[in-house]
């Protein structure tokens, strides 16, 4: 008989990809954009019903996801009321992060 070895397991941490740059980080690294019957929302619990995408807080990220990555994993066309309300959570991201890094 084999004895299990004891200690604790670690923490399983969701991964999820950045539509804007592709890269794969953990789940709560990134902000959660939702797909709904009136148009998109900026889901900052990450915990809204129905289908999302992800994307890092950096304006490099959303920009490359509203020119048309991020219509297309949500499946949708984005119109000009959605593209207005990412572009304006947008502007108050920081542009990279070099400059996130030097200002922390």
């Amino acid at each position: 008989m084999v004895k299990k070895a004891k200690g604790k397991r670690p923490k399983h941490i969701p991964q999820r990809t950045c539509v804007g740059c592709r890269q794969v980080q953990a789940k709560r690294a990134l902000t959660r954009v939702v797909r709904t019957d009136t148009g998109i929302v900026i889901d900052l619990s990450g915990k809204m019903a129905g289908r999302g995408a992800y994307i890092h807080n950096l304006q490099t990220c959303w920009q490359a996801a509203i020119k048309g990555k991020l219509a297309n994993a949500l499946k949708i066309e984005l119109n000009d009321d959605d593209r207005k309300k990412l572009q304006d959570f947008m502007q108050n991201l920081p542009e990279s992060e070099l400059k996130e890094e030097q200002n922390g």
